[in-house]
C-alpha cells in the first residue's frame, strides 16, 4: 500500500470533520499587530504573554554580540557533551537556577524534549506514573514513552490521586506524579499544594511542566510554586519553556544536582541532540533579565485577564474558569469553533479554533491568549466582535 493510499482518506475525513489544520503565514514581528495570511488584524493566539519576543533590549544584545570582536558563533556545532556546550549555555542555566532558588538547571532545545526525557529516564519497570487526564501532549507521550506503568487521574481531582497513591504504595511502586502547571488548553491551575503534600505523605516524585506559569505566575514570575508561595523539594522537577513569557525558544529542566546529573549522564533526548545555538542563549540570558523586572508587566497582563473575563461574562460568553492568561471560550461543535474563528478573521482578529483531539469530543473552543502588551481598547473590540458573532452565528 502507498503512503497516499493509506492516508489521503483519513486526510480527507480530518476535513469533513472540521478538524484539518492549516499553518497560518506570519508576515511580521510577534506583537499584538500582526500580518497573518495576508490579513491585518490583532493577534489573540500567541503565547507571547509579557510582550518580549519583539523587545528591543533582547534585538540589541543580539546586535551587540554580532557587531564585537567577540569569538561567538550562531551554530552550537555539536551536542552539550560533545563540544556544543558553550559558555552562554553554562550561565544561562546558572542564572536560571539562582533566579528559581534550585540547585541546577538544564537547557534542552523544546519543553517536549525536556518533557520526554525526564519521564523516560527517571522512570522505570514497576514504577508508577499518576498523570493528570488533561496533561500536554508532551507529558503523555514522555509517559507513555517511560518503562513505567502509567494511570491517569480524573482532571484535578486530588481524591482520585490519593486512591491511586495508595494502590501504588500497597505495590511498593514508586510515583512520580505528573501535571502541567497551568493547563494549556483550559487555563485552569493544578493545586499545587495539595499535590506536594499528597507527593511527600506517599514519598512520590513531582513533575510540573510549567510552561504557561513561568514568568507569568509569581510575583518574580517564578511560576505556580512562587503563586501558590511554595519551595520545590529535592523531589520535585519543574520543566519551564523559554518560547512564552520569555519570548525566545528552548526549555529548561529545574531541581536537584542529582536529577540533573541523572538527566545529563542518561537522558537521550538530551545526551543526542544539537546544543541550542548560543546566540538563542545570550538572547534568553537577556530575557531572564527582563522578566525578573516585570512586574509592571504582569500586572498589566492580569488587569488585561480582569477586563476581558468581565466583559465576556457580560456578553453572555460561555466562558472556562481561568485566571490566567489563557482564556477559553467553550462552543462544542468543531464546526461552530471554525465559523466564530474565521468571522473573527473578517474582523480583523485572530483567535484560534481548538478543536479534537487536542481537547476532548465536544469540547471545541476559542482559545484566547492574553499579553500585557494588548491594550484595553484592543479587547474592548474583541469582546464587540465576539458579540457580534454571537448574535448573529450562535453557539
Amino acid at each position: 500500500m502507498s503512503i497516499q493510499n493509506r492516508f489521503q482518506p483519513l486526510l480527507k475525513q480530518r476535513e469533513q470533520e472540521h478538524l484539518y489544520r492549516r499553518r497560518p503565514l506570519v508576515f511580521s514581528p510577534q506583537q499584538p499587530i500582526m500580518q497573518i495570511n495576508g490579513i491585518e488584524c490583532i493577534n489573540f493566539s500567541s503565547n507571547d504573554y509579557l510582550g518580549l519576543a519583539n523587545h528591543p533590549n533582547i534585538k540589541q544584545a543580539l546586535l551587540n554580540s554580532l557587531n564585537t570582536e567577540d569569538d561567538i558563533s550562531y551554530g552550537s556545532g555539536a551536542a552539550h557533551l560533545v563540544t556544543g556546550h558553550h559558555l552562554h549555555h553554562h550561565l544561562l542555566e546558572d542564572e536560571l537556577a539562582d533566579w528559581l532558588g534550585v540547585e541546577r538547571t538544564l537547557l534542552f532545545s523544546t519543553g517536549y524534549m525536556a518533557n520526554l526525557a525526564v519521564q523516560q529516564t527517571l522512570m522505570q519497570a514497576g514504577d508508577t506514573i499518576l498523570a493528570d487526564k488533561l496533561n500536554h501532549a508532551s507529558l503523555i507521550d514522555g509517559a507513555q514513552l517511560s518503562a513505567a506503568t502509567v494511570k491517569r487521574y480524573p482532571h484535578l481531582d486530588m481524591e482520585a490521586l490519593e486512591r491511586r497513591l495508595k494502590q501504588a504504595q500497597a505495590q511498593n511502586s514508586q510515583v512520580m506524579i505528573v501535571t502541567d502547571g497551568v493547563f494549556s488548553m483550559d487555563g485552569d491551575i493544578a493545586p499545587l499544594k495539595t499535590l506536594q503534600q499528597l507527593a511527600q505523605n506517599y514519598q512520590a516524585w513531582l513533575f510540573v511542566d510549567d510552561a504557561h506559569g513561568i514568568g507569568t505566575l509569581g510575583k518574580q514570575g517564578k511560576g505556580c510554586f512562587e503563586h501558590f508561595g511554595l519551595e520545590p523539594d529535592e523531589n520535585t522537577i519543574i520543566v519551564g519553556t523559554l518560547g512564552k513569557a520569555f519570548g525566545t525558544s528552548g526549555a529548561f529542566v529545574a531541581g536537584s544536582e542529582t536529577l540533573i546529573e541523572t538527566l545529563i549522564q542518561f537522558a537521550r533526548p538530551y545526551i543526542y541532540t544539537t546544543a541550542m545555538p548560543q546566540l538563542n542563549a545570550l538572547a534568553i540570558r537577556e530575557a531572564l533579565k527582563l522578566v525578573k523586572n516585570a512586574e509592571a508587566s504582569r500586572e498589566a497582563l492580569q488587569q488585561n485577564i480582569k477586563h476581558f473575563r468581565e466583559g465576556a461574562l457580560k456578553i453572555g460568553l460561555n466562558l472556562w474558569p481561568s485566571e490566567t492568561a489563557i482564556q477559553p471560550i467553550m462552543l462544542g461543535k468543531s464546526e461552530t469553533a471554525v465559523a466564530w474563528s474565521e468571522a473573527l478573521k473578517q474582523a480583523g482578529f485572530w483567535v484560534g479554533a481548538i478543536r479534537p483531539p487536542t481537547v476532548p469530543k465536544n469540547q471545541a473552543r476559542l482559545r484566547v491568549t492574553l499579553s500585557a502588551s494588548h491594550t484595553v481598547e484592543q479587547i474592548d473590540q474583541l469582546l464587540q466582535a465576539l458579540h457580534n458573532i454571537q448574535t448573529r452565528i450562535g453557539g
